[in-house]
């Protein structure tokens, strides 16, 4: 069902791999500490869709771009959550995350810019380890 207030549903299209909302990250795109304690992903003009009455079946999908920048910092408290009938386990720390982020739809004149990263916070971010599905018993 579509939110009767949405205006914009930016995502990455379907790529010809079948993946759904992922995208290849760039060479230096995300860079970690040397400690390992700090990670920041950037990425600049990615190719995303407009579809703003998705998940409709009928809501058409118009080119747009995005860039964004987001930093992670442990805190240094660990976090292990497993559910082995699920096969999954993460490993890792609690994190502070911050992000910034912009929105361009050029054919409609549209875009969309955050506040900046310094005024950013988020109440649950992690950074670690992820094993699930058959690789969850490796």
């Amino acid at each position: 069902m579509v939110p009767a207030n949405q205006i914009h549903d930016c995502h990455p299209p379907i790529a010809s791999s079948g993946l759904y909302w992922v995208v290849p990250v760039p060479e230096g795109g995300l860079v970690v500490s040397p400690d390992g304690n700090t990670m920041m992903l950037e990425m600049r003009d990615v190719p995303v869709v407009d579809q703003p009455r998705w998940p409709a079946l009928d809501s058409i999908a118009t080119p747009a771009r995005m860039s964004f920048k987001m930093v992670w910092k442990s805190t240094g408290e660990p976090v292990k959550i497993e559910d082995a009938a699920k096969h999954f386990r993460f490993t890792g720390t609690k994190a502070l995350c911050q992000m910034e982020a912009q929105i361009e739809v050029p054919s409609i004149g549209f875009s969309w810019k955050s506040d900046p990263m310094n005024t950013s916070k988020c109440d649950v971010a992690m950074m670690g380890e992820e094993v699930n599905g058959r690789y969850y018993d490796m």
